[in-house]
């Protein structure tokens, strides 16, 4: 029989395909659609169904089996298998879905927009350079400390929208969503996509461009806010 899309599995939406990927799966194990002790669709179904390349579902598989959700079976009844439940986001220092989304929402509003007034602006070239290290001091930053290097790129570009008060409100923000991602894992292929995503943030504002850059930091949160909509419910 040839392998389709699975109906209980919805597509991928937009660009963030590895954040994404792992949104939808973390949500149908956390839902029960796949219960501990169950069989995911085979590989080739499953891409199908998420609309996303192997490569991708791979990295995202990698990461759940890294973090003890799903195991890998080879031979005759191989393929990848649900190990446990995923901790319910109720749980005390889980992440409530309404908090999470309260975050978000704000955070949509006010970084796309100091991204485009940073990119409005006739910068110094003491301020370029000031944000060309922050995004190159993140771009280099472990895993263990990419965290507070990312949340110093994005202050950096607040700051330089000139406005102090738009400033604080990225910064109060960004204190908020550190403290929810601190309570996820750290997961390297979207910290790779993230440095990507900055790097196209930092050269739309060095350009010049207002509206590419309020377009690449919109992406670049859709980002995170898919792993943070994953990991609460």
């Amino acid at each position: 029989m040839q392998e389709g899309p699975d109906p209980r599995v919805v597509p991928v939406r937009r660009g963030n395909a590895f954040e994404e990927t792992m949104e939808r799966l973390l949500r149908l194990l956390r839902l029960g659609t796949f219960p501990p002790g169950s069989k995911l669709p085979p590989e080739r179904e499953l891409a199908t169904s998420l609309q996303v390349s192997r490569t991708t579902l791979r990295e995202v598989i990698g990461e759940l089996r890294a973090a003890g959700y799903v195991s890998v079976r080879r031979g005759r009844y191989g393929g990848t298998y649900v190990s446990g439940p995923v901790p319910a986001s109720g749980a005390e220092g889980g992440l409530v879905a309404a908090q999470v989304e309260d975050v978000l929402t704000l955070r949509r509003i006010v970084e796309p927009a100091a991204a485009a007034l940073a990119a409005a602006r006739q910068l110094s070239p003491a301020e370029q350079g000031r944000l060309r290290q922050a995004s190159q001091d993140c771009a280099a930053a472990g895993v263990e400390q990419y965290r507070p290097f990312d949340a110093r790129l994005h202050l950096v570009l607040a700051e330089l929208s000139g406005s102090p008060s738009l400033a604080g409100v990225v910064a109060d923000v960004r204190d908020r969503t550190n403290a929810m991602l601190d309570r996820i894992p750290l997961i390297p292929p979207n910290l790779a996509h993230s440095t990507r995503q900055h790097e196209a943030v930092v050269a739309a504002v060095l350009g010049g461009a207002p509206g590419p850059a309020e377009e690449a930091m919109r992406d670049h949160l859709e980002g995170t806010a898919a792993l943070l909509r994953g990991f609460s419910v």
